[in-house]
């Protein structure tokens, strides 16, 4: 069964680890669920998945065993919080290079399915320059960049974003500046980056806002927890709603591309042609 209408898919990413990537994703999906979207968040890190210890649920399955023939995809997404979907990670990105037309078949079908029930999909992908990440910032129409106040952050999402731009053209980024002392922090950092950009690529910036650093957002990932469902009062928490109540208002897709099917057709694609 096709999915009834587009998806907005999302790819969550950064240059380097370190820069609270994942709990963004995690927080964004929460706040986004908050706001009665239907969410799925899938973990995309294929070597060092956390999604699902980062909410205290246990995988026992992972897209693996998805592509190995062994369970559907409806067998390994886990229910999170908030309402909350989530498939759990696998490295399994080689694995979808060698499926045959069959499967694949399968596999965009089994996506599909889902999607019938779905209105945003949040992609936690791998920190840095890899061939997995490349693949789901390819497939996905929305690229959020995660950064924080370190030179090496600005670098390395400065390395990311233009080899996504040079050698796969991709043209528009979103950026949020975390862990950040406050908003002046992160619109400067945003500036940093912009400075970068505008002087040698050919890519549009735009700034989705600054999640601030505080203690609760600590406490929530000691807990096993998302800030916005154990701490929904703290700055961290209203920051991520303010923030998803912009994604809300980014304009969905009138092509086929705003398909979850087209998203995976696209990730196989990716995957073939590193394999090649």
């Amino acid at each position: 069964m096709a999915s009834m209408g587009p998806v907005q898919v999302i790819a969550v990413t950064s240059g380097k680890g370190g820069v609270g990537k994942s709990v963004v994703a995690v927080n964004l999906a929460l706040a986004l669920a908050g706001l009665g979207r239907r969410v799925m968040l899938l973990d995309g890190d294929l070597a060092m998945g956390n999604v699902d210890v980062l909410l205290g649920l246990g995988a026992e399955r992972t897209l693996a065993d998805v592509l190995a023939g062994d369970c559907g995809l409806e067998d390994i997404v886990l229910a999170g919080p908030g309402g909350i979907r989530v498939v759990p990670a696998a490295s399994g990105m080689c694995s979808m290079a060698r499926l045959s037309a069959r499967q694949q078949a399968g596999l965009i079908h089994d996506f599909g399915r889902l999607a019938d029930q779905l209105d945003v999909l949040v992609v936690d992908t791998a920190s840095g320059i890899d061939d997995s990440t490349v693949g789901f910032v390819r497939a996905a129409r929305e690229v959020l960049v995660v950064l924080c106040d370190e030179p090496a952050s600005i670098a390395d999402a400065y390395a990311l974003i233009g080899l996504l731009n040079r050698d796969y053209g991709v043209s528009r980024f979103r950026v949020l500046a975390n862990m950040v002392a406050g908003p002046r922090e992160g619109r400067e950092l945003f500036a940093k980056l912009l400075r970068l950009t505008e002087q040698f690529l050919a890519a549009t910036l735009q700034y989705v806002g600054a999640v601030p650093w505080d203690d609760n957002l600590r406490r929530a990932v000691q807990r096993q927890s998302a800030v916005c469902e154990a701490f929904p009062r703290a700055k961290s928490a209203l920051a991520f709603q303010s923030i998803a109540e912009k994604v809300d208002g980014w304009p969905l897709p009138a092509n086929p591309r705003g398909h979850v099917e087209f998203f995976v057709e696209r990730l196989i694609r990716a995957a073939q042609a590193k394999s090649a």
